[in-house]
């Protein structure tokens, strides 16, 4: 029987995701051993790395993994789409982008915190996210952004023990960890704009390992890998990192790809948004025309201008 060994971090999240992976695999691989493999990665061991990730450290929860998938310690890795640089190392390849879950961002509230419109001036709304704290600098000001890190269930608990009015975070997550009950708000992506590549995985292999490659791309969906390269594209185009104060979005109707794009100046004081729409096959390019129509609109000075402060 054909063995394969999948790397994900240990998170309770990762797990979930990849188990949700192997169950795919196995069942269009019914006749290949699929074993996980945790690895701890720099975001992981050092909490003190999560400061450094606010200042634009790229691969915290990706280095360690793709160093075991390098030295052939694993076959296949998945990480969270949003948080793979849109540079690939030389010797990887992501070999596929399966279906994409809910994209969107939510508001979890304690009661009569329950919607985003809703809160009331001062409420203690927290995040990790330099995107989210930006957007809420521009449309809430009068909100009080408070910095949250950790797991999901270490931010969940905040609502009700750390003295946070609302948090947002990802759908994904929660949809993931069976945990969609604890949603009271899906904010719109016409009001929010997720991260580039929110909702989706990417199973990451070896450039040069076919077996690995075959396996992987038995799960991948076309519609998800167009959408989310559009994004992806768009936010390699700006420039920005994936943790510089841009969203993006990109849906498939009709035949038509529609991808909107959002940067922020991290105080909230401007925000550039615009689309761009064309067929699903040219979303590379579609993403890159984008980044250069906001590049021209003024976008070039608040990714530097955050680059700066993040540095």
């Amino acid at each position: 029987m054909r063995s394969i060994t999948i790397g994900t971090r240990g998170s309770s999240l990762a797990l979930a995701q990849t188990r949700w992976v192997v169950a795919r695999l196995k069942e269009e691989w019914p006749d290949t051993d699929f074993r996980i493999q945790t690895i701890s990665t720099k975001g992981d061991r050092d909490r003190r790395a999560l400061v450094t990730a606010a200042k634009g450290e790229k691969g915290l929860w990706v280095k360690d993994i793709e160093d075991a998938l390098l030295s052939s310690r694993i076959d296949i890795a998945v990480h969270s789409l949003k948080d793979l640089p849109t540079e690939q190392p030389d010797g990887l390849e992501i070999a596929s982008i399966p279906k994409r879950v809910d994209a969107r961002d939510v508001l979890i509230g304690k009661e009569g915190f329950k919607k985003l419109a809703e809160l009331p001036s001062g409420a203690r709304v927290g995040t990790s996210s330099v995107r989210r704290k930006a957007f809420l600098r521009a449309v809430r000001p009068d909100l009080e952004i408070r910095d949250l890190r950790g797991n999901v269930d270490t931010r969940l608990a905040a609502v009700s023990e750390d003295g946070y009015d609302a948090i947002i975070l990802a759908a994904a997550g929660l949809i993931r960890l069976d945990l969609r009950h604890r949603i009271d708000e899906l904010v719109d992506p016409a009001v929010l704009l997720p991260a580039p590549g929110q909702g989706a995985l990417a199973l990451e292999t070896r450039s040069d390992d076919d077996l690995s490659i075959e396996v992987a791309y038995a799960i991948h969906d076309r519609t998800t890998d167009d959408r989310t390269t559009a994004e992806r594209e768009f936010l390699a185009g700006l420039g920005a990192g994936c943790l510089a104060p841009v969203g993006a979005f990109a849906n498939v109707k009709g035949g038509t790809l529609l991808l909107e794009g959002w940067v922020g100046a991290l105080d909230g004081t401007k925000v550039i948004r615009a689309t761009i729409e064309g067929e699903p096959d040219e979303c590379a390019d579609l993403g890159a025309q984008l980044a250069e129509d906001m590049l021209a609109q003024g976008a070039r000075d608040l990714v530097e201008a955050a680059k700066v402060a993040l540095s």
